[in-house]
């Protein structure tokens, strides 16, 4: 079967995001698998996903060293870490015996160009993009929410862009990465960049419009299938959802549970504005670049610009505030308590417990703490 599919038309589009499903969420974790001995990345996803119980939320992608678990839709982020930690502990016991499964952005000392899956949809991205496709060894935390509404969605998409940096400074898991300290929070994006359509994603001034971008693509071989309009956050059409492709994977449970919360309390705020008649502001996707950088560069410990003023504030002042912001509404979404984690993590995220784990026990010793806590409080 080709991997070119017909891309939706605009109907279709706005028929996925129907009204009856507000505000559920669901999660995407992608995995690493370490060799027991050496702790560097094995290359087995495939005897693994093939071994796993009927039914097991495991799958594979692009990185032979690398399964993800999926979660259904979930009413509350607490319903949906629960299934993250039940996929965690499914995906422990499957590989026991011939890998350790670990989660942060980037592996730490593995060489950087890697083993890829088989498979026709694999084999087609390495034929577009050759030795880059081998680089992509990153794992992210992927955030789904169901907005409810196909104008709904498409506001709180546009001003959901604002607000990448913020989450991508929060979730920043990757400053280690083929055996040196990058200099980076997250070297994550960077990585990624070297495929096309990443980063801050554009405005989409209506459902025709994005139809007529994925036609374009499907046009041109660059776009066959929706699924490669890749960008840090996008409109999903499978799903009918929002689905926030910034934050870094998350070695911890909790730290996951941090982001989900920050994300959904976040999408909720933004839909509560636009509900109550406010018109939300799109801004420019370069000026949210330049937090962007900011934001993988020095994770929460930078600055970031306001983006009609250009005034600098501490990220981590800004995070606190937002956090504030979205407080209400993540007590109506049922997760204030989980948002909690989040407000831990400005003081002390994944990249600076890297670092930390790094001084003490050198590389080898980062990628054994890693998957030391892959169980942790699952």
């Amino acid at each position: 079967m080709s991997l070119h599919r017909p891309p939706p038309t605009a109907e279709e589009l706005e028929g996925a995001f129907a009204p009856d499903r507000p505000m559920e969420i669901g999660l995407e974790e992608e995995v690493m698998l370490l060799d027991p001995e050496t702790l560097d990345l094995a290359p087995i996803a495939r005897e693994v996903v093939d071994s796993a119980p009927e039914g097991a939320p495991l799958k594979l992608e692009l990185p032979a060293s690398q399964v993800e678990i999926t979660t259904p839709p979930a009413a509350t982020v607490a319903e949906a870490v629960g299934r993250l930690a039940e996929g965690r502990r499914t995906l422990a016991a499957t590989a026991e015996g011939r890998a350790r499964p670990a989660c942060a952005g980037v592996h730490p000392f593995a060489e950087p160009d890697g083993v890829l899956n088989e498979g026709e949809r694999y084999e087609r991205t390495v034929a577009d993009y050759g030795p880059a496709a081998r680089q992509q060894l990153v794992c992210a935390l992927q955030v789904h929410v169901a907005v409810g509404g196909p104008e709904r969605a498409l506001a709180v998409y546009n001003a959901l862009r604002s607000y990448l940096p913020e989450v991508a400074a929060l979730a920043a898991n990757a400053p280690w990465h083929a055996g040196r300290d990058t200099g980076l929070a997250s070297i994550r994006p960077k990585l990624a960049q070297a495929l096309p359509r990443q980063g801050v994603p554009p405005v989409v001034s209506s459902w025709e419009a994005l139809a007529d971008d994925l036609r374009w693509g499907s046009e041109a071989g660059t776009v066959p299938e929706p699924g490669r309009w890749w960008w840090e956050l996008r409109p999903h059409p499978a799903f009918g959802t929002l689905e926030l492709r910034v934050p870094d994977a998350q070695t911890t449970l909790a730290h996951a549970t941090g982001v989900a919360a920050f994300c959904h309390a976040l999408v909720g705020w933004l839909t509560e504005r636009h509900d109550a008649g406010e018109r939300l502001p799109a801004a420019d996707s370069w000026r949210i670049g330049e937090n962007r950088w900011s934001a993988l560069r020095w994770g929460v410990q930078g600055s970031l610009a306001d983006l009609e003023t250009g005034k600098l504030s501490p990220t981590a002042e800004r995070l606190r505030s937002l956090i504030e912001s979205v407080r209400p509404a993540a007590r109506r979404l049922d997760c204030e308590a989980e948002l909690a984690e989040a407000t831990a993590m400005v003081d002390h995220n994944g990249a600076m417990a890297q670092r930390e784990a790094v001084a003490v026990d050198g590389t080898i010793g980062l990628a054994r703490w890693l998957a030391e806590r892959f169980l942790e409080d699952a």
